[in-house]
């Protein structure tokens, strides 16, 4: 039976992950698909609870009355088939309510509901563009996922339990009420009225305080998720007290809209307080002076007096299950402005699969700049990062990109991989705009090894077979030996005995050194086998004698494939078929190392001024060298 119910309602929806409305109603009704049914059979069963148990009060003044004037000795031949009922209703009909309810709330809803959200914003989150993340700590981002999915269970459950138990009880309440006298039902409806202000006076309120704690909330945790994934930077520069003043301003933050939502649940605990006790003494009071002139039975005030004094005590529930509802309605419209952001960079509705036969890419007359304002004047507009630029590589063709830094090598190299949307021209490859082409497959054809490593904390296998999941064993310790690193891979183990292949590398792959995270790297580059590669600084983590093992290596796997390099080492790439200088955006020079030598331009005094083999990073010197 428990696992039927745990079935009704799929944990992870095969749908294509949308961007949900940004408005609070819009939002959960996206995140509620699929869960509707459900939702409604536990609002059916809340409100038949709650009109049964207004029932039995009514059942109650009945006998009340049957009691006290009729004969003792007839009472179960004119009670008996009532009282046998509802003996019945109360005995099998509510615990048979109770159980499909508690079925579908804790068995179908509390993780189903939840796990759905969660993996519907996960699968939309890992296709945001590039510069969602990097304008967004890590730890924020994974915080407002957690908390808004269980908000929006909250909200969603609260809305169809709570609220339709507490309207059909309120309601049975006043009718019970108005059957006997209109005037039994004034305190009531008064008391409703004086409730009713107080929830959107102060509930509201509470709502907004949420909203901002949980935002207090994500600042404090993605100030702490910082500090820690930061743990070498801190100890290296002694800055543990910093950061415990900057964690400190996060925590005091989140610790000042706590105090804001206490003192409003003070004033929303004494106001209750306030409120029930004038009900129970309207009730009393209005009941006695009716039963006292004859206006009403003893059983009407038996009925409304303990309905009068229940409504004290579910007042208060009532209460905290509003306050909570409105917290978790603040949780949501936070987690709104995280996760209902469109996409940047998306495929277009005709985009189909990249063919890459050969290789061949083209610039042709590429601009770009980082937050292109289009409605804004154009001289307001950022400087061009890559303007005008037009570079053709032929397929197999293997060449090298040098500037210092900012000219652009980078952004180029991100454009063609179409982690931004270019503000004009275009990129192909084999004749194929890749605007018009699927980023999945676009990103397949090209096999990155980037200066800054990072590894997924998970095994050394799992890390190098990332680059091609579906790879044998013996295929993955094949490109681990081609990138020099199947020796050191051997000698690993991990802190719950996990060796070789199976050891983990740690968070960003911490555990490992920077050479040996970088010929893992390589490794899952030599296991993607891609058509097109492109290598960032891909050897600047490596000592000289591993280097010179791994060039011998990229070599091999260069052949037959179309190579753009960036090196600020100019001896890494002075054999590529040709070099392309590059310098604020454009292509200054392009040849030969030995013609652009003879040329003695940019490239020949960039070669001069080299200390040590690396390319100088100051741009005063390139300006220099440029004029």
């Amino acid at each position: 039976m428990f696992r039927w119910f745990e079935r009704r309602l799929d944990p992870y929806p095969a749908d294509e992950p949308s961007l949900p409305p940004r408005s609070l109603v819009g939002f959960c009704m996206h995140y509620s698909r699929g869960a509707w049914p459900w939702l409604l059979a536990m609002a059916t069963a809340a409100m038949s609870f709650a009109l049964i148990e207004v029932s039995l009060f009514a059942y109650i003044g009945r006998l009340v009355d049957g009691m006290e004037g009729g004969d003792p000795a007839r009472f179960w031949q004119i009670e008996g088939r009532g009282f046998v009922f509802m003996a019945a209703v109360v005995v099998i009909g509510l615990p048979l309510i109770e159980l499909f309810a508690s079925l579908i709330m804790h068995q179908t809803l509390i993780g189903n509901f939840p796990q759905r959200i969660r993996w519907q914003a996960h699968r939309y989150l890992l296709r945001q563009s590039m510069s969602y993340f990097q304008d967004e700590f890590a730890g924020r981002i994974a915080t407002k996922l957690l908390q808004t999915s269980l908000a929006v269970r909250e909200v969603v459950m609260k809305l169809m339990d709570v609220a339709v138990y507490v309207v059909a009880y309120f309601v049975g309440a006043v009718v019970l009420a108005l059957s006997n006298d209109w005037r039994l039902a004034v305190p009531f409806l008064v008391w409703g009225v004086l409730y009713s202000t107080l929830l959107f006076v102060v509930i509201p309120r509470l709502g907004r305080v949420a909203q901002q704690q949980s935002d207090a909330r994500s600042v404090m945790t993605g100030r702490i998720v910082d500090s820690y994934t930061n743990i070498t930077t801190v100890k290296l520069f002694s800055h543990a007290q910093r950061e415990e003043t900057y964690v400190r301003e996060g925590m005091d933050g989140f610790l000042q809209t706590v105090y804001g939502q206490m003192r409003l649940v003070t004033v929303l605990n004494v106001s209750l307080t306030v409120l029930n006790a004038g009900l129970w003494l309207g009730v009393v009071g209005i009941g006695i002076r009716l039963w006292t002139s004859g206006q009403i039975a003893a059983g009407a005030v038996a009925a409304a007096v303990p309905l009068a004094m229940r409504f004290n005590g579910m007042s208060q529930w009532i209460m905290w299950e509003m306050s909570a509802l409105f917290e978790n309605i603040g949780t949501v419209r936070d987690g709104i402005g995280s996760l209902a952001l469109p996409r940047t960079v998306v495929d277009r509705p005709e985009a189909v699969p990249l063919v890459a036969d050969h290789g061949a890419v083209a610039f042709e007359g590429v601009t770009f700049r980082y937050d292109a304002g289009e409605d804004g004047p154009e001289d307001a507009r950022r400087p061009a990062v890559i303007d005008n630029l037009t570079l053709r590589v032929a397929p197999g063709e293997k060449i090298g990109l040098v500037g210092v830094s900012g000219a652009g090598k980078s952004t180029l190299v991100n454009l063609l991989l179409r982690f931004h949307d270019l503000d004009g021209g275009r990129i192909t490859i084999d004749g194929q705009d890749i605007a018009g082409v699927t980023q999945d497959s676009l990103r397949a054809a090209i096999g990155v090894v980037t200066q800054d490593t990072s590894l997924l904390h998970r095994s050394v296998r799992d890390n190098i077979a990332y680059g091609r999941p579906e790879a044998e064993h013996h295929e993955v310790e094949a490109a681990a030996a081609m990138a020099e690193a199947h020796a050191f891979v051997g000698g690993l183990s991990d802190a719950r005995g996990r060796a070789g292949y199976d050891a983990h590398v740690g968070e960003r792959g911490v555990k490992l050194s920077g050479g040996q995270r970088q010929r893992i790297a390589i490794a899952r580059v030599f296991l993607k086998d891609a058509p097109i590669l492109v290598l960032d600084e891909a050897t600047s983590a490596l000592d000289s004698e591993v280097e010179a093992a791994i060039q011998a290596q990229l070599q091999r796997l260069m052949l037959g494939k179309t190579v753009i390099a960036i090196a600020h080492r100019l001896s890494t790439i002075a054999a590529m078929d040709r070099l392309v200088i590059m310098d604020r955006g454009r292509i200054a020079e392009q040849g030969t190392h030995d013609e652009l030598l003879a040329q003695g331009g940019i490239y020949a005094r960039l070669w001069a001024r080299q200390s040590g083999g690396f390319l100088s990073d100051d741009r005063e010197q390139a300006g220099a060298a440029a004029s």
